[in-house]
């Protein structure tokens, strides 16, 4: 995860040596393309005897240097002085740098400053918190289909081995790597990676499927890690766009685009699991699911072949005879035809068509709620194809469309929510049955739908042309999206003021990046002078990986071996629109509202119109308070403004109070407090998703603890490991093998590890619980009275048995007087016995 915002590489141009010099922006100079001429002046023109004139004043501060930069290169000044003006449009102007440096003032520490040190840290927290959780997703998938053939008694020893090593345990402390050399040659090789996405959008198409999760870890939640950067989102969007571009160049049918499971497709839909993907996920669908999961014993089941089975099973129940007469094996096609089972799907297709309806509309009402990047891609998929296939109709448009929207990203959601923490635990068995059929419903509206494998959805056709239109119109308003590029344009400005790159990253993420791309160099970089040959080179043969509990994260410093040196800034200044006179009046009035934030009183008397604000009175009272920065400031503030009476910059009059630049200022201010508002409500919205990938990672990881413990009993049980490999008590690392541990209904009911009780309430506080093992993997849970010796009832538990049930989705375990969460349970039983 990058920590702060990098410089802009220009590439293809010589190295500078002077790493403290600015460099021009991306857009301009990284392509080796001269500067755009200026497109339009300002609304005041502050001009004292031409460009180049008169008031001598040179900008000072980076975000000045960056604005000057920033006209020079043709980026507008904007029509009108209003900085607080609506950015959702998304085209910025220079002036536009100032009020962003207001939005971000480090020098300030004020309620909107301490607002957003609480959102960059929640932020940061969730980013490293969703990386976390991808690795620990990979290891549990991996350890699914390991552990179930462990229960089967089909793993040879060495598989065992190999299991074992995804369970250790890994250190946090930071790494590092050795070589000073290697560090400073990886740092450029990532910083070129980064801002130069076309590499990473080459590599990812020539990769493996077997490659590309480790390659996704990197990009999605190292290399761009930072989710809720827009710097780096657009420059991972960039990616996007070149990696869809190849892929749709390629293509040779239409029917197969976007379609298989290949890096490509797994990319696009590992970007919908970031950050901004998950929080939408959660406020959408999250009180939908639950309120269905709630009915465990609704069944809508619709398959004619199932519902004839499960009506002769009950048949059989109700008779005790055999079938009720009717023939067991029959098709599908036969199912379908008969009355009962006609009788009962009925009902049920309507409740389904209710009930999907009801997803739909919380949907598409959701649109403005959509992340940007994900709309983007939509955006894309559209452009591409029409680009592509001009004859595509409007359908075959929504087609592909809703393939990503509803295929890579809602629905899997829907049809495994435990997997996107919209639920806790797995949904019982008719409520997921349930799920999975809203999905194939929402996918067929999506999708010209197709009956050949499930021909009983044909029954739903109704609904489909119902809401077709509908469905199509939404999808074509998700691509209804504004480009980024000026934004990025912007965003590149502002990093020219920032210092310091780091990037948080594994070595073998390291490691496994630069071996991927000396295997594919030939491809990727095939001329020796190719800046990503030349680092490539210069760090020789990729390392092998090192062991995981050795794979260390390390602070990489990130920079450029190729810049273009920029010192004389009011040189460039001359060339340009942006007079001194411009960057006088907004340094001025940034100033100004620095000033002003720390006079929360005043401030607000301006905002309100309580009371006319007067610039020099302000200047005075900072000058003379009793904070010296603040006096600093005040006087500092109190010579820009003499400053720029004296250059007689239209707009700044004494006569009538500096009417203007008290009305801009106060605007800024109006704008500040608006965004605190913001900043606050995103904070909190933030903190319910933190929560929930908290939780996520907790079971999870007692997920990993139930394989562990499981693993380590057969490996005991095998003569893999040692059976004295224990705890000093006797027990893995827990209680005394044989002695139990006691725990509360109270305790048990407020752990949630009980889920219902029969119990009644006036006699819990007697009960209590005794669980032991015995032998490793074997479990007794006794429930007590006081006061009785003998206990109420026992049952014995098999560690295998717990595992397959969880697997099998099974949530409850039944003691007759108690059930038990049967996730819960296994948590409890790793932490109190099983834990090495």
């Amino acid at each position: 995860m990058t920590t702060t915002t990098p410089n802009t590489p220009p590439t293809d141009i010589p190295a500078s040596s002077s790493s403290s010099n600015v460099s021009l922006p991306l857009s301009a100079a990284a392509e080796g393309v001269a500067p755009a001429p200026p497109s339009r002046g300002s609304r005041r023109d502050r001009r004292n005897g031409g460009a180049g004139g008169g008031g001598g004043y040179a900008p000072t501060s980076g975000l000045a240097k960056a604005a000057a930069l920033a006209a020079q290169n043709g980026l507008p000044l904007g029509n009108d002085g209003n900085v607080a003006q609506n950015s959702s449009d998304r085209r910025y102007s220079v002036a536009a740098l100032w009020s962003m440096a207001a939005e971000n003032d480090v020098e300030v520490d004020d309620e909107l400053t301490k607002a957003q040190r609480r959102l960059r840290e929640l932020k940061t927290r969730i980013s490293t918190q969703s990386k976390k959780n991808f690795l620990l997703e990979r290891d549990v998938r991996y350890l699914d289909s390991r552990i179930a053939l462990l229960i089967q008694n089909r793993m040879a020893l060495d598989e065992q081995q190999e299991v074992a090593s995804h369970l250790e345990e890994i250190e946090t402390a930071e790494g590092f790597l050795p070589d000073d050399r290697k560090r400073q040659l990886y740092g450029n090789l990532f910083f070129l990676l980064q801002t130069e996405p076309r590499h990473i959008a080459a590599l990812a198409r020539l990769v493996t499927l077997g490659e590309i999760d480790t390659l996704l870890q990197t990009v999605m939640f190292t290399i761009y890690g930072n989710q809720y950067d827009s710097r780096e989102e657009y420059l991972l969007l960039s990616m996007f766009q070149n990696v869809l571009s190849a892929q749709f160049e390629s293509a040779t049918e239409f029917g197969s685009l976007l379609r298989a499971n290949t890096p490509v497709s797994r990319m696009m839909t590992t970007y919908t699991r970031r950050g901004p993907g998950q929080t939408y996920l959660k406020h959408v669908l999250s009180a939908r699911i639950n309120n269905l999961i709630e009915h465990q014993d609704l069944d809508l089941e619709i398959n004619p072949l199932k519902v004839y089975d499960q009506m002769l099973n009950e048949l059989e129940l109700e008779t005790g005879k055999p079938s009720g007469g009717l023939p067991r094996s029959i098709t599908p096609e036969e199912a379908a035809l008969n009355p009962d089972v006609q009788a009962i799907i009925g009902p049920r297709l309507v409740t389904v068509m209710e009930i999907t309806e009801s997803f739909l509309t919380t949907i598409i009402s959701s649109l403005d709620q959509v992340p940007y990047g994900i709309r983007w891609i939509c955006k894309q998929i559209k452009s591409l194809t029409k680009r592509k296939y001009p004859e595509a109709t409007d359908l075959n448009l929504c087609s592909l469309i809703g393939g990503f929207f509803f295929l890579r990203f809602v629905n899997p959601a829907i049809v495994t929510p435990q997997a996107y923490m919209l639920v806790e635990g797995n949904p019982a068995k008719h409520p997921r049955r349930t799920l999975t059929l809203i999905a194939k419903l929402l996918q067929n509206l999506a999708n010209k739908p197709s009956h050949s494998k499930e021909a009983y959805m044909s029954s739903l056709n109704a609904f489909v042309e119902t809401h077709k239109q509908r469905i199509n119109r939404f999808l074509n308003e998700l691509c209804e999206v504004g480009d980024f590029y000026e934004s990025l344009e912007m965003d590149q400005y502002i990093a020219l003021s920032k210092k310091d790159i780091t990037l948080n990253i594994s070595l073998n993420e390291i490691y496994n990046t630069h071996a991927l791309l000396e295997q594919h160099k030939d491809v990727l970089c095939p001329g020796e002078k190719h800046h990503l040959r030349i680092c490539l080179s210069d760090i020789g043969p990729a390392p092998p990986q090192v062991p995981r509990a050795e794979n260390k994260a390390i602070m990489l410093p990130l920079f450029s071996r190729w810049e273009q040196p920029i010192t004389d800034i009011p040189s460039g200044i001359a060339d340009s629109q942006l007079t001194h006179g411009d960057i006088l009046y907004m340094d001025t009035k940034a100033m100004f509202v620095q000033v002003l934030r720390t006079m929360p009183a005043v401030a607000a008397s301006a905002v309100s119109g309580g009371a006319t604000l007067n610039l020099p009175r302000v200047a005075e009272s900072a000058a003379t308070s009793r904070d010296p920065g603040l006096v600093r400031k005040g006087i500092k503030v109190r010579e820009m403004l003499m400053q720029l009476e004296e250059m007689q910059v239209p707009g700044v009059d004494r006569s009538n109070g500096h009417a203007l630049m008290c009305d801009e200022i106060r605007q800024e201010l109006v704008h500040l407090g608006s965004l605190r508002d913001k900043v606050n409500q995103e904070t909190r919205s933030l903190d319910m998703v933190f929560t929930t990938i908290l939780d996520h990672n907790n079971y999870l990881r007692s997920q990993l603890e139930s394989y562990k413990a499981y693993l380590q009993n057969v490996r005991i049980q095998s003569g893999l490991a040692p059976a004295g490999n224990k705890g000093k008590n006797g027990a893995a690392g827990g209680a005394t093998a044989g002695a139990p541990c006691k725990f509360s209904h109270a305790q048990l009911e407020k752990d949630l590890v009980i889920v219902e009780s029969n119990v009644p309430a006036n006699r819990r506080a007697n009960i209590y619980f005794n669980i032991s093992s015995p032998v490793p993997g074997t479990f007794i849970i006794a429930l007590h009275y006081k006061g009785r010796e003998k206990a109420i009832l026992e049952m014995d538990l098999k560690l295998d048995d717990l595992l397959e049930k969880q697997q099998m989705g099974v949530l409850l375990l039944d003691l007759e007087y108690v059930q038990l969460s049967v996730t819960r349970i296994l948590a409890l039983l790793n932490k109190t016995f099983l834990k090495r």
